[in-house]
């Protein structure tokens, strides 16, 4: 009897905690980032989210999932079954991975790409890493990197960051206000390497960093879904 007891009461702290988070939103979506990286990514991330001040009721940033896109992805699908249990479904999940030196990577994308619910899951990749993302705050580049004697096509493109961020660390706080002003550049940048990717067939170098920050940002403007870019 006594554990039953306790069984309810947890069962109505749960309901509780979860309308006083539901109280706590705003009006617009409920979003679930899962992010490769445990620092790197997560650190910009919520420095973004910060600065525009969206809420963090609303914002979720996950930067616990496993270190290959497969896994990244099963660990995202997890998180969408759980808030279906829980009565409180996320309304996008994006999932943020680079393509680097992993196996499973095309096939990851494809299955982002063709799952159910259509245009609840949305792949963010980067090619090879997501230093391309802070490198077009700088410079405009499509040369491809590969890895040579030992060393990863992310790291030949740490070293080409370096050339303007020469105290570059991967998981340091404080990336995002340090290139805040250049993101608007970024973007542009971002999309054109896009875009000349599908026209010469290569994605090596590209990111699709610049759809999240322009999701995030619409958020902050409150436009509905249905008027939103993709």
């Amino acid at each position: 009897m006594g554990s039953d007891n306790l069984f309810h009461k947890r069962r109505r702290e749960a309901k509780k905690n979860l309308q006083r988070g539901r109280a706590k939103r705003a009006a617009y979506d409920r979003v679930l980032i899962v992010c490769e990286g445990q620092k790197t990514e997560p650190n910009y991330l919520n420095e973004l989210i910060d600065t525009l001040r969206l809420n963090s009721a609303n914002i979720e940033v996950d930067g616990g999932s496993d270190s290959s896109p497969d896994r990244l992805w099963l660990y995202a699908k997890r998180r969408y079954e759980d808030s279906k249990k829980q009565g409180d479904v996320y309304d996008r999940i994006y999932c943020v991975f680079d393509q680097d030196e992993h196996h499973h990577y095309q096939q990851t994308l494809q299955a982002i790409g063709s799952a159910k619910p259509a245009a609840l899951f949305s792949a963010i990749p980067s090619v090879p890493c997501f230093e391309y993302w802070l490198l077009l705050h700088w410079s405009y580049s499509t040369q491809p990197f590969y890895g040579v004697e030992g060393t990863s096509a992310c790291d030949a493109l740490v070293t080409e960051l370096k050339k303007h961020m020469p105290d570059y660390q991967k998981g340091e706080k404080g990336i995002f206000s340090r290139l805040m002003s250049q993101t608007d550049q970024a973007i542009a940048w971002s999309q054109k390497a896009v875009r000349q990717g599908k026209g010469v067939g290569s994605d090596n170098p590209s990111t699709l960093m610049h759809e999240l920050v322009l999701y995030l940002r619409a958020l902050k403007e409150n436009i509905p879904h249905s008027k939103r870019s993709p």
